[in-house]
């Protein structure tokens, strides 16, 4: 079997070079009895908990047209193996690595032909996860995937022919449709981000888009010591920037713009001097862009809490209005000087919404929160006991699935909408 090409390896030698490189084609044709390779794809699917593997494409269409009473889920088997891509030390621990056989659920035809192979998966289901979460490092990084499918039983085609597969070779990308909708870059200062751009069937009413920056939590940030910086994690670690880029939140807002920065380290490392960098980027979006400068929101959970909070002090007219989930204000670790001064939350004047669970032993909701809240002036807080989403209860720290829903609301007014009528002062 020719040995899968690790995604994170694509990703280090950079777009130009991976697009330079030969891929294995289809080196057979319907009448013979065993083909030589096919390349198959992973498709994968960001849950509340973070992005799994959900499905498995097989090119087959070149195949011939195939019979799909001949397929089922004895057809297939499929073994997944999952390991981080850099060192892990001996006294740490990397969660989320597997070696095993996945659940093949259905197999059907896609609409050109191909074969799909649906897994099981689940929230806190182990062995779809693409990320993994070094613990020593706080980080989440890329999984390096390796699928291996074996087929059991000969493909039917259409005019009686059988077809056994010999070689399945994976491809070089992830398919996620919600996450690749977002296109990559690298600002003036050396900082990654994604960003999100409306499609043609949400045409603002005004001529301008709506911005909304999204500052991801403490494990999606960059690991320096190891040199890693995907520009990945940000979008697949949880809902937070991909909720606001769904249908539904499109229509809320009026057709947005979502920016997700991803810090070089991690933002409560250094709030003053990663201010500037993200304020570059907006200014460089906004001026490539139809963007309402009246209409530019900031949101952010845990660390990123904590930014759009940090951003609001450090730019006061900025933006029409902040969310900050499970943010930070007080000393972390403890007994140092506090993140952001009672003095500093007094003076924001920017329409605040804190969210945060009562649960939360990671943040304390109380100590942060609840009081950021009570000095912010006019600012909202929504205050869960748990978080529970789809009958599954997650860690109470993971208040942002809440937001990325668009479940909190106030007298009627759902967060989203809510931010959507807030405009600059």
């Amino acid at each position: 079997m020719a040995t899968p090409i690790s995604r994170r390896a694509i990703l280090a030698a950079g777009t130009g070079t991976a697009a330079g490189l030969s891929l294995p084609g289809v080196a057979a044709y319907a009448d013979d009895p065993a083909t030589t390779s096919v390349r198959f794809t992973l498709n994968a699917q960001v849950l509340d908990g973070g992005e799994q593997v959900t499905s498995i494409t097989l090119n087959t269409a070149r195949l011939g047209p195939i019979d799909p009473a001949s397929l089922s889920t004895a057809t297939f088997t499929v073994h997944a193996k999952a390991t981080s891509p850099i060192p892990i030390a001996a006294d740490d621990v990397i969660f989320s690595e597997y070696d095993l056989d996945r659940t093949v659920t259905a197999v059907r035809l896609d609409h050109r032909g191909n074969i799909v192979l649906d897994l099981s998966y689940a929230e806190g289901q182990i062995g779809g996860s693409t990320l993994g979460y070094i613990a020593g490092k706080g980080r989440n990084v890329m999984l390096d995937l390796a699928y291996t499918i074996t087929q059991h039983a000969p493909i039917a085609l259409r005019d009686h022919r059988s077809i056994t597969i010999k070689n399945f070779v994976q491809g070089r990308r992830l398919s996620d449709p919600e996450v690749d909708a977002f296109s990559s870059h690298v600002s003036g200062s050396g900082m990654k981000y994604r960003l999100y751009s409306p499609t043609r069937s949400h045409s603002p009413r005004r001529g301008k888009h709506p911005l909304i920056v999204w500052l991801h939590g403490g494990g999606e940030g960059a690991s320096l010591p190891d040199n890693y910086y995907d520009n990945e994690t940000t979008l697949r670690a949880n809902r937070g920037a991909l909720g606001f880029a769904t249908p539904q939140a499109q229509r809320i807002f009026d057709g947005a713009y979502v920016l997700a920065p991803q810090s070089t380290s991690a933002w409560m490392q250094d709030g003053p001097r990663f201010a500037p960098r993200i304020r570059e980027i907006i200014g460089d979006v906004a001026s490539r862009n139809r963007i309402d400068h009246d209409r530019i929101y900031v949101a952010g959970c845990s660390n990123g809490g904590y930014m759009s909070m940090k951003m609001t002090t450090v730019y006061p007219t900025l933006f029409a209005a902040s969310v900050p989930i499970c943010g930070v204000v007080t000393s972390f670790p403890p007994g140092g000087a506090p993140l952001i001064p009672d003095a500093e939350l007094a003076k924001i004047s920017i329409p605040s919404w804190l969210v945060t669970s009562r649960d939360d032993t990671t943040v304390d909701p109380q100590a942060n929160t609840a009081h950021a809240h009570d000095l912010i002036p006019g600012s909202l807080m929504t205050l869960y006991d748990h978080v529970i989403w789809n009958g599954h209860q997650f860690a109470g720290h993971w208040s942002w699935i809440y937001v990325a829903r668009n479940d909190p609301s106030n007298n009627g007014t759902h967060i989203w909408q809510w931010m959507a009528a807030q405009h600059r002062r």
